[in-house]
Parts: C-alpha cells; structure tokens; sequence
C-alpha cells in the first residue's frame, strides 16, 4: 500500500475546495470571482499531489499541448471576467486532457455496485415503484 504524505492530504483538500468552488461558481450564474478560486486551488492542489514537476510533465507533453492551451486559456479568461467564454474553454480542454482518464473513472464507478451494502442499497432503491 502507498503512503500518502501530509502534502498529498492538503492537496486532496485544496482540490476538494477547488471543485466545489468551481460548482458553486457555475450555480451562483458564472460568478467569476468564485471560479477563478476554484481553478487556482484545484492547479495547486494538483500540484501537491504529484509534485510541481510532475504537473508541469502532466501538462506540457507535446500531445497534451492542445488541451492545456485550451483549459489554462479558459483559466486566464475568467482571470479577465469572462466566466461563460472561459468555462466553455476550459471545460473542452479538461476533457482533452482527462480523456485517457474517464474509462477508468467509469471503470470503478461501476465497480461500487459490488459492494454489498451499495448494491443492496441500489436494489432497494430500484424495487420502490412509488411516485413520491
């Protein structure tokens, strides 16, 4: 098993803080002000989970370049005021870079419905055929 360091747990927080932030940025209408908040806690959190050097390999390889043009571009534009441009951007560069990523997310998603109080849980759900 894999020691996490006292950094690493800060950086799980400040990317917590950083998608929540950004969440309630887009559900106050795009405040600009909250998502520039969120975006610099979730780099920085990134940052201190697998080290500045790291980042920096993650998002200057040559064939990610094109994703993080677009997700730092989107960045700096709401940095300038312009959320709804800036989260268009920057939304379509997170998925060119995460994208390797996703069917391993949706991987283990699917896998908690093997555990047995989630998938009881998920049965009982699915079995109630009530409106309300």
């Amino acid at each position: 098993m894999m020691e996490i360091t006292e950094l690493q747990r800060i950086g799980v927080g400040l990317v917590g803080f950083g998608v929540f932030f950004l969440l309630f940025g887009v559900l106050l209408y795009m405040d600009s002000v909250l998502l520039a908040f969120g975006n610099i806690l979730f780099l920085s959190g990134l940052a201190a989970i697998i080290g500045v050097r790291r980042t920096f390999g993650f998002f200057f390889q040559r064939e990610r370049l094109k994703g993080t043009s677009f997700f730092l571009g989107g960045i700096a534009i709401i940095l300038l005021r312009w959320p709804v441009l800036g989260m268009l951007l920057e939304t379509y560069g997170f998925i060119n870079l995460f994208r390797n990523f996703f069917p391993i997310a949706f991987g283990f998603l699917g896998s908690l419905v093997n555990i047995p109080f989630l998938s009881k849980l998920f049965q009982k759900l699915g079995d109630t055929s009530s409106i309300v």
